[in-house]
């Protein structure tokens, strides 16, 4: 049985949900979000959405929880939006943005030009004696969680110095190195 799949979805003031037979769309104050699903039956009654499975196969029960994560986190963007924030350690890292381009300084004999969706908002904050941090913040969950898999991917951090781009109070299993 599902525990997740069963909890209900509140849906806050100022947010409208439209429900089709295979598509919910969600729009708040941030923007609008769709999702299609199938196999399971999306309730909404007094502004709280409830995913319901009309039978016990393991893909409809693999589903159920799914959907239900998935409506939640769409309802969650379009009223409060999500935001990460990537850490550059290393001397000599640095960002800059020129609108939705973000320029990486990482390590590398060129810097890094990569393009960021529209959706995202892209920020960076350069304190003197402090590393540089890349805010991004949108109402897609996925996606801002997808752009900065992106850009962590450019330069993982290593396990000897902790170099490297990582989350905001990500922690990094270290090795000892060579021993004298």
């Amino acid at each position: 049985m599902s525990r997740i799949g069963n909890n209900p979805i509140n849906v806050p003031e100022g947010v409208t949900v439209d429900i089709q037979p295979t598509q919910i769309t969600v729009k708040g104050k941030l923007g609008e979000l769709t999702q299609d699903y199938s196999e399971v039956e999306v309730v909404m009654e007094d502004n709280v959405i409830t995913v319901k499975r009309p039978s016990e196969n393991k893909s409809v029960k693999s589903k159920h929880g799914l959907y239900r994560s998935l409506i939640a986190n769409m309802v969650e963007g379009v009223s409060h939006g999500f935001t990460k924030e990537l850490e550059l350690v290393g001397v000599g890292y640095r960002a800059s943005n020129q609108g939705q381009v973000l320029d990486l300084a990482l390590g590398f004999s060129h810097n890094i030009l990569f393009e960021i969706a529209p959706e995202v908002k892209v920020e960076t904050i350069s304190e003197k004696g402090k590393n540089p941090i890349v805010k991004l913040t949108s109402h897609d969950k996925q996606l801002v969680g997808y752009v900065a898999s992106k850009i962590r991917s450019f330069r993982k951090p290593e396990p000897y110095k902790g170099k490297g781009v990582k989350y905001v109070g990500e922690q990094i299993r270290r090795k000892a190195g060579k021993s004298a």
